[in-house]
């Protein structure tokens, strides 16, 4: 174990991860009100949607609205998820300058998610990869269930890195491991980060856990442990998988930054604003978001508001 980074990146998964798998219908114009007060509140990494099939994810059919109308604020990126070079095209005609792919360590898991294999699924996006690099553009790789399967259950974590392998091979920046049905316990994060980081840097990965179990902030420590200092999150504990049953929101932002904080590392995110962003997203869904350290906020203010 290396020495606690003094500061962390997280990666705001809220606007994209956390909407697509609602219920409720977010108009374009809350959106981009949204990511705008990630933005605000220090965030600098925000994915604000993605340019997939409407019928299959409704809640991003107007991404490329989303896009057109948001005033972007310097130094934050602004990435979108693409699942093909159809997709590419729509991200290129509405200014986006950063994308991810994302494919999965298990086999069923990705036939359910986008009706290809994992061989099949690098293959689809060597053509994006490959146009978005030649752009000059970023280039995120996702990896699903890296720490456990809704259909197949445990991963072999040789599996993870030999597709962590295939992403780097296709031209990646970054690789973003998923814990997708919030399953990993802090050994198994040990597990395969041992596998991992004698093979890649840690500016090279990051960690995406659910919250299904209440274990990813203890995976985030564990993380930190082995020196990882990129984490995926979204505001308000936001999100699950359509073809994850039962998986909850990405571990929250708030909660994150809270700890973080408290342990002495620096995000460069202001919690009281993040907050101000979260309730934004909450009162138009007119539900309480999952987010303790959210929850705990907004009840201090109402005390502090009627003493």
């Amino acid at each position: 174990m290396t020495r606690l980074p003094s500061r962390v990146t997280l990666y705001e998964v809220g606007p994209r991860d956390g909407l697509q798998n609602i219920d409720t219908s977010v108009e374009v114009e809350v959106k981009v009100r949204f990511v705008e007060a990630l933005a605000a509140a220090g965030v600098s990494a925000i994915e604000v949607g993605a340019f997939v099939s409407a019928k299959a994810v409704p809640q991003m059919a107007e991404t490329d609205a989303v896009y057109t109308r948001l005033r972007r604020h310097a130094g934050v990126r602004y990435p979108a998820l693409v699942p093909n070079e159809r997709g590419l095209d729509a991200a290129l005609a509405a200014g986006v300058q950063e994308i991810a792919v994302f494919t999965a360590a298990s086999e069923t898991f990705n036939r359910r998610n986008i009706n290809a294999s994992i061989a099949e699924s690098i293959e689809r996006f060597r053509p994006v990869v490959h146009r978005a690099r030649e752009g000059g553009m970023r280039v995120r790789g996702y990896v699903s269930t890296c720490f456990g399967c809704p259909y197949e259950g445990a991963v072999d974590p040789k599996r993870v890195r030999e597709v962590t392998r295939d992403l780097f091979a296709l031209g990646v920046h970054e690789v973003s491991l998923g814990d997708t049905i919030g399953v990993a316990v802090p050994t198994q994060v040990d597990g395969v980060l041992e596998l991992l980081l004698p093979e890649f840097d840690r500016d090279m990965l990051a960690l995406h856990f659910h919250d299904t179990r209440g274990t990813a902030v203890a995976n985030v420590v564990q993380a930190l442990r082995n020196g990882m200092h990129i984490f995926d999150s979204s505001a308000g504990g936001l999100g699950g998988c359509p073809y994850a049953p039962g998986a909850t929101g990405n571990v929250a932002t708030e909660d994150l930054v809270y700890a973080l904080h408290s342990m002495g590392i620096e995000t460069g995110i202001d919690l009281d604003r993040l907050v101000d962003a979260s309730s934004l997203v909450e009162a138009r869904l007119g539900e309480p978001l999952p987010s303790r350290v959210l929850r705990a906020h907004l009840a201090e203010r109402r005390r502090a508001a009627d003493p």
